[in-house]
């Protein structure tokens, strides 16, 4: 039978470092090309819309899909995973803490692989709950000693900087800027719904790592054209999701300040088929639109430790 899993339960079995662990495993996977993600798919409503993305991981065994709806009263997340051998239902489980920490282990990989291993100072636009993730992740990979914060509300970012810095021990500053953010960072994250960009290409400076990880959309925009100008690599989670939905690059790519040729899959790197970071002066940009894959690898972790402690509840379907 299958193991029902609920929120708390995914955010007990499923600690920053198993989920960095896994994330990395599903593009190490999907760079040998032994993975399988299918873009999310999105039904419209007059009310809101129903999002569906699915995926193999085909040395884990695994496979499955994550269906949430948002609407004005809130946004609902579910998780079915089944085995990649003989298609049984492994496990069902609400996913909103699965994707907030799928998604900050993501960049915490991207960081890992791109960003210079000296790298301390961390920038980041956005002071939501996916943030935290982020923050979380990078300060697992890098020795990150200062980060700073700035959102568009200043008790927002007040109170995300105090409650980051309690729960990892690091000092984390709320300004009152994006600039100011981003002025002195090795690291720079955007977590933002922006429909206009909030980094500018002004702002950067040699060695910078940019995890762009809040425009997953055609109507959301973190970069300015300057910013994606600027960055000597360019990294995606998927080239075939970014087509769908990459508001920062497919603009610049329209006007010719990029090409496809010369943006690369994150996984890539992970597999060892491309160097990445090549030098500490250049400007390294990932830009993370979040895969189902994620989710698989995710789920696979959350379902072996769940089994190992005896938590969930067996449902026949």
């Amino acid at each position: 039978m299958a193991l029902f899993l609920t929120e708390d339960e995914v955010a007990e079995l499923l600690p920053m470092a198993a989920a960095l662990e896994a994330v990395e495993a599903a593009f190490k996977a999907q760079g040998l090309g032994l993975a399988i993600n299918e873009s999310r798919r999105r039904v419209r409503t007059p009310r809101g819309m129903l999002h569906i993305m699915s995926g193999a991981i085909l040395p884990s065994g695994l496979l499955g899909f994550k269906a949430y709806t948002t609407f004005r009263s809130g946004s609902k997340f579910i998780f079915m995973l089944y085995s990649a051998d003989d298609g049984r239902l492994l496990a069902v489980m609400q996913a909103d803490k699965l994707g907030q920490l799928r998604t900050g282990a993501a960049s915490g990989v991207a960081t890992r692989y791109l960003a210079r291993p000296d790298a301390s100072v961390l920038g980041v636009i956005g002071a939501g709950w996916q943030a935290e993730s982020q923050v979380e992740a990078i300060c697992q990979v890098r020795p990150i000693n200062l980060v700073r914060v700035y959102s568009r509300t200043p008790e927002r970012r007040s109170a995300f900087a105090a409650r980051m810095a309690e729960r990892l021990g690091v000092r984390v500053e709320a300004v009152e800027s994006a600039l100011e953010a981003v002025k002195d960072a090795d690291i720079v994250v955007t977590i933002t719904t922006s429909r206009e960009p909030v980094l500018l290409g002004e702002w950067l400076r040699p060695g910078m790592h940019i995890n762009a990880a809040g425009s997953n959309s055609l109507l959301r925009r973190e970069l300015d054209d300057e910013a994606v100008r600027r960055a000597d690599l360019v990294f995606v989670d998927s080239k075939d999701q970014a087509r769908i939905e990459s508001g920062d690059l497919l603009g610049p790519i329209e006007r010719g300040l990029i090409s496809w040729e010369a943006i690369y899959e994150l996984g890539q790197v992970v597999a060892g088929l491309h160097p990445g970071r090549q030098s500490a002066d250049q400007i390294t940009l990932f830009e993370s639109h979040g895969l189902a894959i994620w989710d698989v690898a995710a789920a696979g972790a959350v379902y072996g430790r769940a089994r190992e402690k005896g938590i969930g509840r067996e449902i026949d379907l």
